[in-house]
Order: C-alpha cells, then structure tokens, then sequence
C-alpha cells in the first residue's frame, strides 16, 4: 500500500525554486536600483567639495601691515580730535594736543637713559641693561605660555615710565641688584594692569629671597599711584603729556654720535 503525492504546479511557476530564484533576482534588481542613489550622492558631495574650495581659493588673505601703530595711541589721538572739533552750539574745549609718536625701540631706550640718569649713583649702569631685564622678562612669559603676544609697546612702555619716575628713588638704590628689584616690581604692576592676561606668574618677576619686600613694595606704588593709574588710561591729555614726557627724556641727554658708548648701546638695543 503506497500513498502518491501529487504536487499542482503553481500559476506562477516553479514553486519554492521559482520563489527563492525571484528573490534573488529581486535582491540583485533592488542592488541595481539602490547604486545610482549612492552615485549622485557621491557626485553632490564632490560638487559641494569643489565650491568650497573654489571659494577657499578666491578668498583674500589679509596680512598685517609691518610697522603699524600702537591702537592706543590712535584712540587717544581720535579723543583729542574729537574734543578738539566740538559740535555745533557747544563751548569748545581746551585745545587737544596730537598724541606724539615713537617707535617701540626708540622709547625704550628713552626709558633707559631716564633710569641710568635717576640712579646717578650706579657709574656702569648702561641703558642696555635695563632694557635686558624688561626683554628677559617679556622672552620668559611668552616661552611659558603665560601670554600670546608680546607686552612691549608704546602705549605699555608710557604706563611703564609713569611707575618707574614715581617710584624709583635714584638717592636711595645703591647697587644693580637693588634696581632690578625696584624695576621688576614696576614692571609686574605694569602687566598686572595692562597686560591681557588675567593674572601673571611671580617668578619672572621676583630676583631676591624675601618676597616681603616686594609686596611692600607693590603696595607703596599702589598707595601712592592709584590715581595716577586710573588717570592715565581715561584721560587722554594726561596719556598724551607723560608719552611726551618719556620721548623728551631720550631727546634731553642723547650721547654723543662719536663715542664707543653710543655705538654700543644702539647696536644692543636694536637687536
């Protein structure tokens, strides 16, 4: 006794073969369909690539220009211009005196010949010296990553000044070693108001043990110049008087052209 099967073949034909060769092939058609999807967007990104570039490339690239001036300086001369031309129907104002202007190095070493004439009683204090320490100082925060540009301009060498005629007292600093404490001090104040830092390290700063004494000494010039501090940044005829001040400083006791001195003292301060 045997049981015959019988199997009706399927309207579509070819029953489970036939389904599983129509996946297949409906697979690989979805595939086919499916890569010129991926072709255009490939080419859009290509497209989109290229116009970026395009406009990478056709983008000016603006460089500073060498030599330009200090922008406080222009400020200041903008706020004497502008109190110098009054508007119309109001009481012109005391005549505004153009901010005078010098070069990094030429106020640095008018800053110098002013210390090594304050302290008359240091004979082999040379101007160079003075602007070694401000330099070193200056090389040391930027190695250090204390700040991103450098603090040595005008506009910060007429703040330095201002300190430096107040509170170095020429008759009682008797050795190097205690100006370039009294000096490094200025200096930290001059950073500590003027600089874009926030805060500075006191290391580069320091040059003696008892950090007493310099504290004493911050606190002296801050007692004594807080006015004048605040002063010299709102008022520009006051900035534009005491940058005079340090440029006539250079131009009153200029060496002699033919001495060695000169010749030395140029040579290391351009540098």
């Amino acid at each position: 006794m045997g049981t015959v099967l019988s199997l009706s073949p399927s309207k579509g034909g070819g029953g489970v073969l036939a389904e599983k060769a129509a996946r297949a092939h409906g697979g690989k058609g979805e595939s086919r369909l499916k890569r010129p999807g991926v072709l255009i967007s490939a080419l859009t990104w290509k497209r989109l690539v290229a116009a970026s570039a395009k406009k990478k490339k056709g983008a000016k690239k603006v460089t500073p220009k060498p030599g330009a001036p200090d922008p406080l300086v222009q400020q200041r001369n903008r706020e004497n211009a502008r109190k110098s031309h009054p508007p119309d129907g109001a009481k012109p104002g005391p005549l505004a005196v153009p901010v005078p202007t010098a070069s990094t190095g030429e106020l640095l070493r008018c800053l110098g010949d002013f210390v090594c004439r304050r302290c008359y009683r240091l004979k082999d204090l040379g101007p160079g010296e003075l602007v070694g320490w401000f330099r070193g100082v200056d090389r040391s925060l930027l190695l250090q990553g204390w700040q991103d540009q450098g603090f040595i301009t005008p506009a910060n060498l007429v703040f330095v000044y201002l300190l430096c005629r107040e509170a170095l007292q020429g008759d009682q600093i008797g050795s190097a070693a205690e100006l370039q404490a009294a000096f490094l001090t200025c200096l930290y104040l001059a950073y500590s108001y003027m600089g874009n830092e926030i805060s500075y390290p006191l290391k580069p700063f320091l040059v003696e043990g008892d950090k007493e004494r310099f504290w004493d000494r911050c606190l002296a010039i801050i007692q004594g110049l807080s006015a004048k501090m605040l002063r010299i940044n709102a008022d520009p005829h006051f900035f534009t008087q005491v940058f005079q001040d340090l440029k006539n400083e250079g131009e009153g006791a200029a060496p002699a052209k033919d001495s060695a001195a000169s010749r030395h003292w140029t040579i290391s301060l351009d540098r």
